[in-house]
């Protein structure tokens, strides 16, 4: 299986029998699972949507109410969804291209 390191965004391939057992990056030697939504870019985003684990993605921006009260929500469910998916979260503010393609 195919994981995008979440500090370092190079690849790693690790077998699916290893996600539970707390995988550290073969890179930066951080771990691959934070328990937390990943903060992605343009740039950053294209290395995760190429690995083999799903993405959930939060849209937001920071105007938004609704955006900010789902915030929470979207925070907690991370730890219960790793390492079956990887929660990220895209600021349109800053993101706007990558925005745009998902509209």
């Amino acid at each position: 299986m195919l994981l995008t390191c979440p500090h370092c965004h190079r690849k790693n391939r690790l077998p699916p029998a290893r996600l539970d057992q707390q995988p550290h990056c073969g890179a930066c030697k951080q771990l691959l699972f934070t328990g937390t939504p990943l903060e992605l870019d343009d740039q950053s985003f294209a290395s995760h949507a190429g690995a083999d684990l799903p993405l959930v993605i939060d849209f937001w921006a920071p105007w938004c109410g609704p955006c900010r009260q789902f915030a929470p929500v979207f925070q907690q469910a991370a730890p219960l969804v790793e390492p079956r998916a990887r929660l990220v979260k895209v600021n349109t503010e800053q993101a706007q291209g990558l925005a745009a393609r998902f509209a």
